[in-house]
């Protein structure tokens, strides 16, 4: 079954390729030669992103000194902007159903008018909702993904006959959907602490409620493949998570972790401190900082090195600059922009809603404005800014 965004991106004329930064870095020697080409969880019934309630929040996480270049939420409160929010997309609903599951599990949180999972499946705070609209972003994240990975959904050098695999933080499920049609053979398991997983999936797959961030309870050396992607701002500890990955990998196992930075990358000068693009990253760094959630996942190399201290061998690493919008001459890189730009203008409230509000403390026209600004720099294409995307891939150690 292949995702309902599974297309080919068109090719029109190449060009000037935005740039594409690769640093594999082998570290201790392990059973298997390097990288070739080409979400944990727990095992009960609770999923893994966070709580999105109006309650207390996380406390303070001892990091860096306030950013000086934030710019407050006053600013942005202050501004007058045409909100133009018209999605490339349109306005189509992702159609989704759940899992057989207990009906608590379906009393979802709401603030402002958007639902987030239920906390009897997970006490950790996460930001994102799960609502439909929240759901299409994931599914175009998830074609922007594989574009950027030349239409594959993996880079680890897995065998046909693996057995096993877990899909950490699946979301709709369409990786882990598109992972079991390509591995017949193999049992996957997708685990999220939303049910929001579509029921018709191929026989080798199952989904289940989990929050990756508790005590896993898969039995030791069980999966021949772990895959994560896309969890930025959903953990505080990635070290813990990848030693329960460890635990539950078959000795010279994979495990595969994929994942964005949210401060852009400019190489060209067109992107002002004062631009919305540029004062994402570094709100969200400030929503890092407050909270000890990770969301600057490449900058704080909390991906390379909690693989390694979690006992990992023969560590990889790939980088990749994707475009925030379609500002490449490259088609390639044109149609990443679109789909990324797509995804993030389809819902940027989605994004902003729960951090922003209960701990930037930011009124809602501000996020208003703020999220219009970032849709028209978004438009207009005049900042050619990039989102660096990490592959971190690690195998455990034949002895182990």
């Amino acid at each position: 079954m292949s995702s309902a965004l599974k297309r080919k991106a068109q090719s029109p004329v190449p060009e000037a390729k935005s740039p594409t930064v690769q640093s594999p870095k082998g570290q201790a020697k392990s059973p298997t030669p390097g990288p070739a080409s080409p979400t944990p969880g727990p095992a009960s019934t609770t999923p893994g992103p966070a709580s999105p309630t109006p309650g207390p929040v996380s406390p303070p996480a001892a990091q860096s000194d306030e950013p000086t270049e934030l710019l407050p939420g006053a600013h942005w409160g202050e501004l007058h902007v045409p909100d133009d929010n018209d999605s490339t997309l349109g306005d189509s609903d992702v159609e989704s159903s759940t899992a057989s599951i207990s009906s608590t599990i379906l009393q979802y949180r709401t603030i402002k008018g958007r639902t987030y999972h239920n906390d009897a499946v997970s006490d950790t705070e996460y930001w994102g909702p799960n609502d439909a609209k929240a759901m299409e972003v994931m599914d175009i994240y998830h074609h922007a993904m594989t574009l950027i990975l030349d239409e594959k959904l993996y880079t680890a050098p897995l065998s046909k006959d693996i057995k096993n695999a877990l899909d950490v933080g699946t979301g709709t499920g369409l990786w882990a959907i598109d992972f079991a049609d390509e591995f017949p053979n193999c049992t996957v398991i997708g685990t999220d602490i939303s049910p929001i997983q579509p029921s018709w999936v191929p026989p080798n797959l199952q989904f289940n409620i989990d929050d990756a961030t508790r005590e896993w309870t898969y039995q030791p050396d069980f999966f021949d493949y772990i895959h994560i992607r896309w969890l930025c701002g959903t953990i505080k500890d990635w070290t813990s998570l990848y030693k329960e990955a460890y635990k539950c990998l078959k000795p010279g196992g994979w495990i595969e972790h994929m994942d964005g930075e949210v401060n852009a990358v400019c190489l060209d000068g067109t992107m002002p401190k004062d631009s919305a693009t540029y004062q994402w990253g570094q709100l969200w760094t400030e929503i890092q900082r407050k909270t000890g959630v990770i969301f600057t996942m490449i900058n704080s190399g909390c991906m390379e090195n909690g693989i390694k201290e979690a006992g990992f061998t023969n560590i990889q690493i790939e980088d990749f600059l994707a475009p925030t919008s379609p500002w490449p001459t490259d088609e390639k890189q044109r149609q990443i922009g679109l789909y990324q730009s797509v995804a993030l203008m389809t819902d940027v409230e989605g994004f902003l809603t729960y951090f922003f509000g209960q701990v930037m403390g930011w009124a809602d026209n501000e996020m208003a404005n703020f999220a219009a600004s970032l849709r028209r720099e978004y438009k207009e294409c005049k900042i050619h800014a990039n989102i660096k995307w990490r592959v971190v891939r690690a195998q455990k150690p034949l002895d182990a």
